[in-house]
């Protein structure tokens, strides 16, 4: 556990230093049309807090039209993304560039299937217009953007980190933050972080404790482990981040053997049970849009 003082955004929200909160996050709107229409149901009747959406991918028009109409349930973010992972013959590329000297495109045109090829390739100057491109592109399209996040992690490497903050604050939007760093993290990425988070906390900046999961190995009895995994949660201010899909003959082609477990995550995110156990337990939901709202009272 880290030795931070309790994080003061509890008190900002009303609550105690002791209570549990969480920000359920469902991630990747857009990347398919699966994920779209699950985040339209979860939206409207599911248990979740808020999504964010990938600017470069396909869906990320219909995701815009769809905040457009629906502005009084979406709570939507930009999930900011430098990468193309699948290796099912599906990728995208940048919104701010097709120029390869930028470091954002492999070989296909595409960007990097990994954070270490982008983290070695991309130019912190091209990260940082794409972190633009990406954020103006969804409020041209009509979104009213709750906050920034990253599809997997990337933008937390030193030297990518400083735009992802200051893009963020240009539009007086919170950008995803931890004040506890996961012990996987990059030793560098997470020195980074933590040598900044008092600073950052100071100018009101949102701060999550922790982030997790639900065990993503397998879809099977999938309602249970979100209840435990819920039930476990540490005092303070939880991310969990959900990727739930509906299941479509294209989200099957895109994650030949993962579709299964996004599916099961949006069937357990719909269910009223799961709420139930929510307020059994006495863990608080938050949106974005909350935490939107503490940080421009501080700007």
């Amino acid at each position: 556990m880290s030795d931070l003082p309790p994080n003061p955004l509890l008190r900002a929200l009303g609550l105690a230093d002791t209570d549990r909160i969480v920000l359920i996050h469902t991630d990747d709107i857009g990347m398919c049309h699966a994920s779209l229409a699950a985040y339209a149901d979860l939206a409207a009747s599911g248990v979740i807090s808020a999504g964010s959406t990938m600017v470069p991918c396909p869906w990320f028009p219909a995701t815009a039209q769809f905040c457009r109409e629906h502005p009084d349930i979406v709570d939507m973010g930009v999930h900011i993304t430098l990468n193309s992972e699948w290796d099912s013959g599906y990728a995208w590329g940048a919104v701010s560039t097709r120029d390869p000297a930028s470091g954002l495109l492999d070989e296909r045109g595409a960007m990097h299937s990994t954070t270490a090829a982008t983290q070695v390739h991309a130019t912190p100057a091209a990260v940082r217009a794409e972190i633009t491109a990406q954020v103006e592109r969804a409020l041209a399209a009509g979104i009213d953007v709750t906050h920034i996040d990253s599809h997997m992690g990337t933008v937390f490497f030193p030297g990518y980190l400083e735009s992802y903050i200051e893009v963020a604050l240009q539009h007086r939007v919170p950008p995803f933050l931890v004040r506890q760093i996961p012990p996987d993290f990059d030793p560098a990425v997470a020195g980074e972080l933590l040598g900044r988070i008092q600073a950052l906390e100071a100018r009101g900046l949102p701060m999550f404790d922790q982030v997790t999961f639900v065990p993503f190995d397998r879809p099977d009895n999938h309602l249970e482990r979100t209840k435990a995994s819920l039930s476990a949660l540490a005092p303070g201010l939880t991310y969990l981040i959900i990727h739930p899909s509906a299941d479509t003959p294209e989200l099957r082609a895109i994650l030949p053997d993962g579709w299964q477990v996004r599916v099961a995550e949006y069937q357990t995110f719909m269910r009223e049970e799961l709420r139930d156990h929510l307020r059994a337990e006495g863990i608080h939901l938050v949106g974005w849009r909350k935490l939107r709202e503490l940080l421009r009272a501080k700007l």
